[in-house]
């Protein structure tokens, strides 16, 4: 007998090939362990032949959901930091046997709204909402009632869940670390201007140099690119009171290195360099660039849980996930 085409065949036409009834077709198409392993291939050996399907829709309706988890983004999502993060959804989702819709928005559009507005029209039992800047609607977003939401963010929400790496807390961590060795004259070379993670991140380097009383010089600001830390750190090597540099990022860290050097200065006996996100290993051989580095695949896989499995009444989770620094050889004691 022919059975239906790819675009036809039914969990009935699947049963009847692999000789076994409906219930089975539809226990191995949701995943079930209660499946004997023969049974399972032979069924899904039907499925292919037939080029069968399962319904998503037909799926929820029988489970009340779809398995499967919406994460919405924009920018660059392989940019170094989101990359780990993404991947930390990803993972979590394949260990709870989901599926990830990823919903990548253009820069000029990138609202909490507009992007839970596309999101709301899949598939997906909760939604992440990842926006590479602050997002214009932040304060006035509410998220659907019936659609889990959570926001990576640094900021608290009043109506979803939020989550990110502590950003000031880097910050934070990174001035103790070099004041613990001694310097007192630590200088910030960050990122662009619109970047939320550099603002925080240059927050908390003046806020931990006020509260230890130390100077704070105007920062200055690049475009995260080795050239941009090159250029500014031609600068810095005039500043014959600087001690230590605290870059926001490893690619500005490492272009301040190479231009103290061209102009005769020492790291780390003259200049300790620290950066951040520890993305360089396996980059740069031998790497010595002291850093930062952030648990972001910590981070998706607790976006994954709080929109998956969300709450219940109390207070809205707000959770910033700590890094760790590593100490390599660019800072060194204060030698001045």
């Amino acid at each position: 007998m022919a059975f239906g085409s790819s675009s036809s065949a039914s969990i009935a036409d699947v049963a009847k090939l692999a000789g076994v009834s409906t219930q089975t077709v539809s226990r191995v198409a949701n995943g079930s362990d209660a499946v004997r392993p023969a049974t399972k291939e032979r069924v899904l050996a039907a499925m292919a032949e037939l080029g069968y399907r399962p319904s998503f829709a037909a799926r929820s309706l029988r489970a009340g959901s779809y398995h499967s988890v919406g994460l919405a983004m924009s920018g660059d999502i392989a940019a170094t930091g989101r990359r780990y993060q993404v991947e930390g959804v990803a993972t979590a989702a394949a260990q709870h046997r989901y599926a990830m819709t990823l919903l990548q928005l253009p820069d000029d559009e990138a609202t909490l709204s507009e992007a839970s507005r596309r999101m709301s029209s899949l598939p997906v039992d909760g939604q992440i909402l990842y926006l590479g800047s602050d997002p214009s609607d932040f304060a006035s977003f509410e998220p659907p009632a019936a659609l889990p939401t959570v926001i990576i963010s640094t900021r608290h929400h009043s109506h979803c869940a939020t989550v990110s790496n502590d950003q000031m807390g880097c910050a934070v961590s990174i001035v103790n670390h070099l004041t613990q060795k001694g310097h007192r004259e630590i200088r910030f070379v960050g990122g662009r201007r619109d970047s939320y993670a550099n603002v925080s991140r240059q927050k908390g380097w003046e806020q931990a140099l006020r509260t230890r009383g130390l100077h704070v010089v105007e920062p200055f600001h690049g475009d995260w690119t080795a050239d941009s830390g090159y250029e500014l750190g031609a600068r810095l090597a005039q500043d014959e009171t600087c001690t230590a540099i605290f870059a926001s990022n490893d690619a500005i860290a490492v272009g301040v290195i190479y231009a103290l050097r061209d102009a005769g200065l020492r790291v780390p006996e003259d200049v300790s360099v620290i950066g951040v996100d520890d993305s360089l290993v396996g980059v740069i051989p031998h790497l010595d660039l002291s850093s930062y580095r952030f648990n972001g695949t910590r981070v998706g896989a607790i976006a994954f849980d709080l929109a998956t499995n969300p709450p219940e009444g109390g207070e809205i989770p707000h959770i910033l996930v700590p890094g760790t620094i590593v100490e390599r050889s660019t800072v060194a004691q204060a030698s001045r």
